[in-house]
Parts: structure tokens; C-alpha cells; sequence
């Protein structure tokens, strides 16, 4: 690794008002002291004068709280649950055929009609009076 790398990494992990006079390049100059001293000063209780006038300082929570996602549910069933209108039978199901694919597997399964038991029409009484009149018994 060289050393400049190391010089780097060694300044971003560098507390704001730390100062390292060893690792500092270019600060030998005519100009060093000051600047030192406006560092020293910006990072006082004053604070940085040069902001907008009347600014708020945010909150970290209330940003937080703004930005939280929120759930609508509630809201969303009370006004699906408000229009009771009910759509008729025979539109829904032209929507619901439009919309299915025309594969085997897309078709709903084949309504198999119930068959009803095998009943006669006549009764008992029925089949007694044709056999009398029929085969002539009593």
C-alpha cells in the first residue's frame, strides 16, 4: 500500500476537529497558522455562520417518521366497503371469459349436471289399475 493510499485512509478516519500536524501536506507555509485557527474557531460553540437566515434544524426522528411507510388498508376497505354496488351476474362472467386465454388449462372445469335419481312417473295405484285393465285380473 502506498503512502499517500495510507495518508488518505488515515484522513477520512480523522475526527473533524482532530488535528494531525504530522500527516498534513502543503501546510508549511505562510498561511498555516491561519488556517489552523479558522479550523479552531469553525468548529466552536459558535457554530457556522454562513447558513440561510431563519433555517430549522430537522430532527433525525421526525424525518424518519415522515418517510415511514404507511398502510392504507384501512382506509382503502372502508371506501371499497362504502359503493355496495354489485356488478350483474352475466356482465361478470362475459369480463371473466374475455380475459381467460383459450389454453385447456386457462378453462374452468366443465359444470358436470347432477343426475337426478331415476324416479317413474306413475304410482303404486298406477301399475294395478293397468293390470287389471290390461290382463284383466282382479
Amino acid at each position: 500500500m502506498s503512502a499517500s493510499l495510507l495518508r488518505r485512509g488515515l484522513e477520512l478516519l480523522e475526527a473533524p476537529g482532530e488535528v494531525r500536524a504530522g500527516l498534513q501536506r502543503g501546510r508549511d507555509g505562510p498561511g498555516a497558522a491561519g488556517a489552523a485557527r479558522r479550523r479552531k474557531r469553525a468548529a466552536g460553540p459558535g457554530g457556522n455562520k454562513a447558513t440561510v437566515k431563519g433555517r430549522v434544524v430537522k430532527s433525525a426522528i421526525e424525518e424518519y417518521h415522515k418517510k415511514k411507510a404507511v398502510n392504507h388498508l384501512r382506509a382503502n376497505l372502508q371506501y371499497m366497503l362504502k359503493g355496495r354496488l354489485v356488478a350483474n351476474k352475466a356482465v361478470t362472467e362475459q369480463v371473466l371469459a374475455q380475459n381467460r386465454g383459450r389454453k385447456s388449462k386457462d378453462q374452468p372445469p366443465k359444470k358436470v349436471a347432477k343426475k337426478k335419481p331415476e324416479g317413474t312417473v306413475f304410482t303404486e295405484e298406477d301399475f294395478r289399475k293397468f293390470e287389471r285393465e290390461y290382463f284383466g285380473r282382479p
